[in-house]
């Protein structure tokens, strides 16, 4: 990383520290979803910018983190013997067998990152050693999401249908509603963007990544080199699922609600434009990316509630014509040309 950005990392980092006593509450709340959303962004920039597999289903692995979290908060929260409430309006009398685990904190707390890694591993297993790749592969996780949202709102019986899952009281015994439970929170999610940041760096620059980059750009060469590509790809598939479930699951901890309207086609699209517009090649760019966009949607749909949609298509075009690299593209490409009319202002003149 150039020194200016690690200047500059670190100038954000302690700005993000110092968040809670520089902005509103509200304006808190809406930083700590936004930093559990760049989670997910940082897992495309392993699997979309240094494995080139682009998945239009991340929302299937964020759904999946946060109904894990969001069952055992209905379970804990009510009175021994009781049924959540929607399964009561549905007429069941039972807790389905599935949902028992969720009540154990540490089952559902593994679950949150173990079961999109497994459902993504299984999944891009079956599909990678077809050697499915490409504009098909991205249509099938496509499918899968809508698939997924579909199978939520028509099992309202055990799932919540369109309306999910919310009204969570306590987490792990403290009173989510407590006036130091959303600062807590932030400071948790900040760290976890941390640390899923220093994971990805480190594995980009592993052996690890210098494979899925040959892959990426050459995969039957690899193939004639010796190597089995498929597992590769299933690592990056798996990883960026687990890091989408864990920011499904501290989104939801935030938004105090998860449903099908947020794990469907458009919002696995709208994950895809994140990560366009701050750099699909870049971490902290995935992490800028992840933050404008989201906090642009909130200004503008406040504002103007019909024209984000139209706005957000516009970016896009415009992200891939114009900046295919993202805003970190730009920056090194300004930051290079800098540096060079430094060093010789004469060769750039000409």
């Amino acid at each position: 990383m150039p020194k200016y950005l690690s200047q500059l990392w670190i100038v954000a980092l302690v700005l993000a520290v110092a968040a809670p006593w520089l902005i509103s509450s509200y304006e808190l709340s809406l930083l700590g979803r936004f930093l559990a959303m760049a989670i997910l962004a940082i897992g495309l920039v392993l699997l979309w910018g240094e494995a080139g597999i682009l998945s239009l289903g991340q929302g299937v692995f964020f759904g999946l983190g946060g109904y894990a979290i969001a069952m055992h908060m209905k379970l804990v929260s009510l009175p021994e013997g009781e049924l959540p409430d929607f399964m009561m309006w549905s007429g069941l009398d039972a807790l389905p067998w599935w949902w028992v685990p969720f009540a154990n904190p540490v089952f559902a707390l593994v679950a949150v990152v173990a079961l999109p890694a497994i459902v993504g591993a299984l999944f891009s297993w079956l599909v990678f050693r077809r050697r499915i790749v490409g504009t098909y592969f991205s249509l099938i996780t496509q499918a899968l999401a809508l698939c997924f949202a579909t199978l939520l709102v028509s099992k309202q019986d055990v799932t919540g249908g369109f309306n999910g899952l919310t009204d969570f009281k306590t987490l792990f015994g403290q009173d989510l509603a407590s006036p130091g439970a959303p600062v807590a929170l932030y400071f948790v999610t900040l760290g976890f963007v941390v640390l899923a940041f220093l994971g990805a760096r480190w594995l980009i620059g592993s052996r690890y990544g210098i494979l899925l980059r040959a892959t990426r750009d050459g995969e039957n060469r690899v193939r004639f080199l010796g190597y089995n590509t498929t597992p590769y790809k299933v690592v990056a598939f798996a990883i960026a699922a687990a890091l989408a479930g864990l920011g499904g699951a501290l989104f939801t901890l935030h938004a105090g609600v998860i449903s099908p309207a947020l794990v469907g086609v458009v919002p696995s699209i709208e994950m895809i434009v994140w990560v366009a517009v701050g750099g699909r090649y870049s971490l902290w760019g995935a992490v800028a990316g992840a933050l404008i966009v989201n906090f642009a949607k909130d200004e503008i749909s406040s504002a103007l509630p019909e024209a984000w949609l139209y706005v957000l298509g516009a970016v896009f075009i415009l992200v891939v014509t114009l900046l295919p690299r993202g805003i970190a593209g730009l920056v090194r490409d300004l930051a290079g040309r800098r540096a060079l009319v430094a060093t010789k202002p004469q060769e750039v003149q000409k």
